[in-house]
């Protein structure tokens, strides 16, 4: 993966992609990466979320994985709200992406292909990306407004 800034001055980049050998452990355990992990519920469903959250983390994010265990993903925390943009090169598997604010509701959700170039940005700007096997959302028929719990224990805020 490459983070890199395209267009939006304020736009993150970065290639993703996932693994069956980075199976994501328990809330608060290190997953196969290496990369800590949290659970996240969204209503009545759970996602355990590798955390990315420093510059390298958030650029190697899911990159060179072949595949993802349902209800897992990677929870991205930037360190300023601003236009969050992400790309899919190098990623081999097709993922959904859920920006969101401050208090874990989702600003906005899109379907990105795998080893696509095209830039996929937040609505307005955010702390928080949500990386997740695409359709994941669709699927549980959650949307803009729904809220992720869990983001501020993945951050370190109280």
């Amino acid at each position: 993966m490459t983070a890199g800034r395209r267009k939006c001055s304020y736009s993150t980049r970065r290639a993703l992609a996932a693994t069956a050998a980075a199976a994501v452990l328990a809330g608060g355990a290190i997953a196969a990466e290496g990369l800590p992990t949290v659970a996240l519920s969204v209503g009545l469903y759970v996602i355990q979320a590798e955390v990315a959250s420093t510059p390298a983390t958030r650029t190697r994010g899911l990159m060179f994985r072949k595949s993802m265990p349902a209800s897992h993903g990677m929870l991205f925390v930037f360190p300023e709200r601003e236009q969050q943009c992400f790309w899919m090169k190098n990623t081999l598997i097709p993922l959904s992406i859920a920006f969101l604010d401050d208090q874990g509701a989702i600003v906005n959700i899109a379907d990105m292909q795998p080893l696509s170039e095209d830039s996929h940005c937040s609505a307005r700007p955010v702390r928080y990306a949500l990386e997740v096997n695409q359709g994941w959302f669709a699927a549980k028929r959650l949307g803009p407004g729904a809220v992720v719990n869990g983001i501020a224990q993945a951050s370190g805020r109280p």
